[in-house]
């Protein structure tokens, strides 16, 4: 385990927000499900990609990796085949586990699907109650990893609840369009996190697939579709902008470059909040400029936009007045319970929370202390630590600094990039 040692400072310059991860598991899933060559490029490898390129390759896909002209990585995909073995590592992915366990039932042949942390744990259920329907065996005991599901998916109508994760919706939208019959997905409660499902469709028909969306109320999804193959350019992620544009409104201001402002991101409304907020920024070509503010409290709905909580509680906790976040229970079945992770780490360097069942009520303070805190092996929550340092008033150590790598590995050097004073050193 790695600690981290961060002494206040104020960070100023420009980063290059590295691509979308939900983005780049939609399109390496898509370029796998086709027949002959894609290209995904502007991609960054990241814990969360290698499970998903893994997975891929288990059901069948050829993936290398390559270097552009620039030395920019990117990926060159060959449609899948058959399987090529019985066990996935998920490692601590969400997204791949909930994509691929529809994929690895196109064929006949069982899966293992394993993970570590609290993927363990976190909820498949969903699946199962639709999968007991179709006789596919889905042995899944004590409702903890390893999973492994034997049988072949059929056409039909899948019932899912709204409110549990977007990504059970992802998933069997993949593979639907694949099977011999039409199939209808219900939503049966209230939709969050729709802004997810807007990047799957949009992605889907990048690559040939249609998908009618009702209200997202139902999905109709034609069988007998085929995936086309294409090269797909990966636009900058909002949900690791949002880090540095709080970073930028509470220090000396940053340009965030890499974005693209017409994008479909749910989390792009980190911008609408942070104007909501009081702060102050401007949107140019491919970028923002991010200028020192003031901020102050307002009432965060974060049933849409569950992954800027933690950075969202940060400015709150350096904002005038008083926040409300709400309907955010389902942040606590993310890498970590980061409700409880987030308010207990920032009251640890003095900040005001309050956390109630499903939010946070945050009263604003000047400035924050500093001391010792933990990432709750938790890339989110590190990341968020990290800019919060930056006004303290005496050093931060965080511990478990290496949970970025689940998604960011570049973190600590843009951090150190811009500004950043970093002593790092491994403890026994």
């Amino acid at each position: 385990m790695k600690h981290i040692k961060l002494e206040p400072s104020n960070l100023k310059g420009q980063v290059k927000i590295p691509p979308s991860k939900s983005l780049c598991h939609r399109a390496i899933i898509c370029a796998s499900l086709c027949e002959g060559e894609s290209r995904i490029q502007d991609f960054v490898m990241s814990e969360d990609m290698e499970a998903t390129i893994g997975g891929m390759r288990v059901l069948g896909a050829k993936i290398d990796q390559l270097l552009d002209q620039n030395g920019t990585l990117e990926l060159k995909i060959s449609g899948r085949d058959k399987k090529n073995g019985e066990y996935i590592d998920c490692i601590e992915s969400g997204s791949t586990i909930r994509f691929l366990i529809p994929l690895a039932l196109l064929d006949e042949g069982k899966i293992t699907f394993d993970g570590r942390g609290k993927l363990a744990t976190r909820p498949l259920g969903p699946y199962k109650e639709m999968f007991d329907k179709q006789n596919i065996n889905y042995l899944y005991e004590d409702n903890h990893l390893p999973l492994t599901v034997d049988g072949v998916l059929k056409s039909g109508e899948y019932p899912l609840k709204g409110n549990i994760s977007s990504q059970f919706i992802t998933g069997l939208m993949f593979a639907l369009p694949l099977l011999d019959g039409d199939s209808r997905i219900v939503i049966t409660t209230e939709l969050e996190s729709k802004g997810y499902v807007d990047l799957t469709l949009d992605m889907l028909k990048k690559y040939g697939i249609q998908v009618e969306n009702k209200d997202y109320r139902e999905f109709i999804v034609k069988g007998n579709q085929r995936y086309s193959k294409r090269d797909y350019r990966v636009e900058g992620d909002f949900s690791q902008a949002a880090f540095w544009i709080v970073a930028g409104i509470i220090g000396n201001g940053l340009e965030c470059n890499n974005l693209n402002l017409e994008s479909l991101q749910g989390d792009k409304v980190i911008l609408d909040i942070v104007r909501e907020m009081g702060g102050c920024f401007k949107e140019n070509e491919d970028s923002v400029t991010v200028y020192k503010s003031d901020t102050k409290g307002t009432v965060i709905d974060a049933s849409q936009c569950p992954d800027l909580v933690p950075i969202l509680t940060v400015l709150a906790s350096l904002s005038k007045g008083t926040t409300r976040i709400i309907n955010a229970a389902r942040v606590r079945i993310k890498e970590s319970d980061r409700l409880k992770a987030i308010s207990e780490e920032l009251r640890k360097l003095g900040a005001d929370i309050e956390e109630l069942k499903e939010g946070l009520v945050i009263n604003g303070v000047e400035r924050l202390w500093g001391g010792e805190v933990d990432s709750w092996n938790d890339h989110r929550i590190a990341m968020a630590l990290a800019v919060a340092s930056t006004r303290c008033e005496s050093p931060v150590i965080i511990r478990n600094s290496e949970a970025v790598n689940k998604s960011y590995p570049g973190f600590w050097k843009d951090f150190e990039s811009l500004g950043g004073n970093i002593h790092e050193w491994n403890l026994g």
